[in-house]
């Protein structure tokens, strides 16, 4: 029987030692379980785009399950990096997470110098999904096909125009993949997220976008832009998107280049936070409303482990640096 019992037991005069140990004991708060706080998802876009909806519509889950509120914090700037280098220097407790797109795995490419070590900053929690990109035009435009396009830019070096959620991001690599592979010129225009863009779009400011189904496909089913292809190596199973030939179909052999994403917490989360997390997460993206909005859209759910997110975005980080490579891309 330990000392402090015994000799409470045998009347015996505690210690002062112990009579000390046992005041301190009964000071120490029990540790609350987590979340006891909201949670917040960092978007490193601004609102409007289809990052933006994929963690508006997964944080309504996610709280619920969580018993917590979950809050979308948009962050937009510097091809993501503004938003994500936040979420690195945040505390490694579970409370902050960063919704990561394709500009997670291309940046450290793109950006000569990050203000954080990619590989040590962060730890995965959960692959979302992945979806393709759509090629876009208004629905006045004069481009009816991806053949189209190519020979406008090439009747007239640099005057067509593509838009882009930023530097790094799956619109901007999609653009320059297609720049590279038709031998084209195309002027590059990065905005602080796909819902600037895509009003520049719309107004008729910038020709065309490699944007996510997700953040177009309200748009193409109201008829207000014109999908042309799809930028995965198979077409869409997107109702809206099923007629919708890929770019590869349209005549850019051995073009793909789709998009995902998935969420990250900083380096250091305990792994039963990181479960926790990872087990809300899986259940907000397989719930009846999720899938209603998003897999209209062409999101194919992954929810899987962050083992294979890990293994995922490694994958993807050496995919893309030799794209980049061969491509000259830069962060302009």
């Amino acid at each position: 029987m330990p000392r402090i019992f015994s000799c409470l037991l045998r009347k015996y005069a505690c210690p002062i030692s112990l009579a000390l140990a046992l005041g301190a004991l009964a000071a120490v708060p029990a540790l609350a379980a987590f979340p006891d706080k909201p949670v917040r998802i960092v978007v490193p876009f601004s609102p409007g785009g289809g990052t933006d909806l994929i963690a508006r519509t997964m944080g309504v889950a996610m709280g619920q399950d969580l018993g917590q509120p979950v809050i979308i914090d948009n962050k937009p700037g510097g091809g993501t990096i503004i938003g994500t280098d936040a979420v690195a220097k945040s505390a490694p407790d579970g409370y902050t997470l960063v919704m990561a797109t394709i500009a997670h795995a291309v940046n450290p490419s793109i950006q000569p110098k990050l203000p954080y070590v990619q590989d040590k900053a962060f730890a995965p929690v959960m692959l979302v999904g992945r979806s393709p990109n759509v090629l876009v035009v208004r629905a006045d435009s004069p481009f009816k096909s991806v053949q189209d396009i190519i020979a406008a830019a090439k009747a007239q070096p640099g005057k067509l125009s593509f838009a882009s959620q930023g530097a790094g991001t799956s619109a901007h690599l999609a653009g320059e993949l297609f720049k590279n592979l038709t031998a084209t010129n195309l002027t590059h225009i990065p905005y602080r997220g796909a819902g600037p863009a895509l009003n520049d779009l719309l107004g008729g400011h910038v020709d065309i976008m490699f944007a996510t189904a997700s953040a177009v496909g309200s748009f193409v089913e109201a008829g207000t832009l014109r999908a042309l292809a799809v930028t995965t190596a198979d077409r869409s199973p997107a109702l809206s998107l099923a007629k919708v030939p890929t770019v590869a179909e349209s005549g850019v052999s051995g073009y793909v280049a789709d998009s995902w994403y998935g969420l990250f917490v900083p380096a250091g989360t305990p792994p039963s936070v990181i479960a926790r997390l990872n087990s809300a997460a899986k259940k907000a993206v397989q719930s009846d409303a999720f899938k209603k909005r998003v897999e209209s859209e062409g999101l194919v759910i992954s929810a899987g482990t962050p083992e294979e997110f890990d293994r995922y975005v490694k994958g993807e980080e050496a995919r893309w640096r030799k794209v980049v490579k061969a491509a000259n891309i830069t962060a302009d």
